[in-house]
């Protein structure tokens, strides 16, 4: 605001000095002809130039042995007397428009003698200077109150628009942050309702993008805790299991070794599925970081099967497998979890006394 009034008040400054003066200058030039027009011819010049002086000019009146003021005095009566003597002799006077003020304000306002205009008058038979000015104080005086009001209605009417385009400016901000409250509490189902052009209908539009993408990975958050834990029990109940069974004392030396190895094995496992979770969560481009390599995918699923034995068995489940040999180009301990998924439902889901069947068939036989 200071800088725009700076330089509207230069800009106007410039309109003054450059049009505003001159123009002046010339209409006071024409109104001073006419008043000393009239003063010639008047039956007492002094008493029509009072009189013109009361409607709204201050006048200066100069003879080769007095001089008259009429109106309102200049607080500035310093004018040189070649200029007087110029005008005495025919010559006019162009103080308004030659006045050297730095800035229109004091240039317009400046109640001096030297700011004014000068036309030659013959009264009484003899060469007088007649000095012209409009009497800015008196015509401003009917007019201040009025100004002032003015003044007033425009201040008031400026700080209700600048309330209102604030209102309207800061009411979709305040939408944006009750639905970044309520998203804050973990519901992201609420979007904010603006639907603007401008830039904060873009910024409604991104940060409801926002919310549907948060909403996004929190989902795959719940599933990916969900599929962890279910990847985690499955190892942990083998184990459990398998230490049950060592328990007993009617196995044989062989199937305690058996079933210490798939206790190792599922240990084994949780460490592998510790590291799967370590690099899953520094994973940005999964497709970049898995390693690939060449496995026996019978010998995987045989070694599955085989840790699962006791689990079929204990649900009085039958199983039958058939597998080709085959290899695969893949990551194994991704796999392994697919393998462990599917094995675990279908026990889960399968009825008393029916049987599991799994098949591996070589393609590019």
């Amino acid at each position: 605001m200071s800088a725009s009034f700076l330089i509207g008040f230069l800009l106007a400054n410039a309109y003054y000095q450059n049009n505003l003066k001159p123009e002046t200058d010339r209409k006071n030039m024409q109104i001073a002809k006419q008043i000393a027009s009239y003063a010639e011819s008047a039956d007492n010049p002094e008493a029509y130039l009072s009189t013109t002086a009361a409607t709204g000019y201050q006048l200066f009146l100069k003879g080769p042995e007095k001089s008259s003021f009429f109106g309102n005095p200049f607080d500035g009566k310093d004018l040189p007397e070649e200029d007087v003597q110029r005008v005495m002799d025919g010559e006019t006077y162009h103080g308004m428009r030659d006045f050297s003020a730095g800035i229109f304000v004091t240039g317009f306002f400046a109640n001096e003698l030297r700011n004014s205009v000068g036309v030659p008058v013959t009264i009484e038979g003899e060469p007088h200077a007649l000095f012209l000015r409009p009497d800015i104080k008196l015509l401003f005086n009917e007019v201040h109150i009025l100004f002032g009001q003015m003044a007033v209605v425009i201040i008031i009417l400026s700080l209700l628009a600048m309330l209102l385009f604030s209102g309207i400016l800061v009411h979709p901000i305040r939408k944006l942050s009750r639905t970044t409250n309520v998203i804050k509490k973990g519901d992201f189902t609420v979007h904010p309702d603006i639907h603007r052009k401008d830039e904060i209908g873009t910024l409604a539009r991104n940060f409801s993008s926002m919310i549907d993408r948060l909403g996004e990975v929190d989902r795959l958050r719940r599933n990916f805790v969900s599929n962890v834990s279910h990847d985690f029990q499955t190892p942990l109940l083998n184990i459990r299991g398998y230490s049950h069974l060592l328990e007993s004392r009617e196995l044989s030396e062989e199937e305690k070794t058996e079933y210490i190895k798939i206790i190792q094995d599922e240990t084994e496992r949780l460490s592998t599925l510790s590291r799967q979770l370590l690099l899953l969560s520094s994973i940005e481009d999964s497709g970049n970081l898995i390693e690939r390599q060449s496995f026996d995918i019978k010998r995987q699923l045989e070694e599955t099967l085989r840790r699962y034995h006791w689990r079929i068995s204990s649900e009085g489940l039958a199983l039958t497998y058939s597998f080709d040999e085959a290899t695969y180009s893949g990551n194994a301990e991704l796999l392994q979890a697919v393998w462990d998924n599917l094995i675990t439902n279908a026990i889960k889901y399968s009825k008393p006394d029916s049987s599991i069947h799994v098949s591996l068939q070589n393609m590019d036989k």
